[in-house]
């Protein structure tokens, strides 16, 4: 695809982008494909996903506590525990406002950890990576939040976890219905390096494109596209109307270079698209 070509042109050292289908065909690539990079809040969709498994497992349920008192694995996936951005401290009534939180991914990892009797990082590996065969990923690198910002991975396995998101074999298909539509409508709240939105839509783990603006998808991104950016410069979308999802990474933190660039950046990727 020439439209992810433009990633040569991005301020960065290193990038890779690749476009894939729901039947696992790669659309287009570019960039070193096994290339690692730093996902940083790219890890939540991949630990949304292990917290899935773990509920269809049985482990746990969604309106199960977890959190500040009042608060479930729902809240908690949804950022609508409560819990503040980073740190595990209550900012407001659980289901009320949408704060995201890191924290919260890290209570998370924790009820799984002990639900499971695994811990975190290796339950995520075998419930999700190795089914998936995506051997170059990993949730705890350098200490960092196993569930919220401490994953790494390459633009290769990605196009694999995106091949599931738009065909899931690990999870059954109603599980991922439920997770990539709005939970708890209608609730305001800040996406972080874009303000203010109102609503601040999320589904289980994964930012609803919906109606935002601004926003780090395209303009002409469905309002069904979902997925979550990262600010270590990296991105996952899926879009359903597109009929794809694509999957960009770089070395460069997140700030006004990728704000400017990632809007057109996907508006060419689904004109391209289009004609295809």
């Amino acid at each position: 695809m020439d439209s992810l070509r433009l990633i040569e042109q991005w301020p960065v050292t290193t990038a890779a982008a690749v476009v894939v289908r729901g039947d696992g065909s790669v659309v287009g690539s570019h960039g070193p494909q096994r290339h690692p990079f730093k996902l940083a809040s790219v890890s939540k969709p991949l630990s949304a996903y292990a917290v899935l498994v773990a509920v269809e497992e049985g482990a746990l349920e969604l309106d199960d506590p977890a959190g500040p008192e009042g608060s479930t694995v729902r809240h908690l996936l949804a950022h609508t525990s409560g819990l503040a951005f980073d740190e595990h401290r209550t900012m407001a009534a659980p289901g009320t406002r949408r704060l995201y939180s890191n924290a919260g991914f890290d209570v998370l990892a924790d009820t799984v950890a002990k639900a499971t009797g695994i811990p975190f990082p290796h339950y995520a590996a075998e419930a999700v990576f190795a089914p998936l065969g995506m051997t170059e990923t990993w949730l705890d690198a350098e200490g960092r939040s196993p569930a919220g910002s401490g994953g790494v991975s390459t633009a290769a396995d990605l196009a694999r976890f995106a091949t599931e998101l738009q065909a899931p074999r690990i999870l059954h298909a109603e599980t991922l219905a439920e997770a990539t539509r709005v939970a708890f409508p209608g609730l305001n709240g800040v996406l972080p390096g874009y303000g203010h939105q109102k609503p601040n839509d999320w589904g289980l783990g994964f930012d609803i494109r919906d109606h935002k603006s601004p926003h780090w998808t395209g303009l002409t991104s469905s309002p069904a596209t979902f997925g979550h950016f990262g600010q270590s410069g990296t991105f996952l979308w899926v879009d359903p109307e597109a009929g794809a999802a694509c999957v960009t990474l770089t070395d460069r933190d997140f700030g006004p270079w990728a704000a400017e660039l990632w809007t057109p950046f996907t508006d060419a990727v689904l004109q391209e698209l289009s004609r295809s």
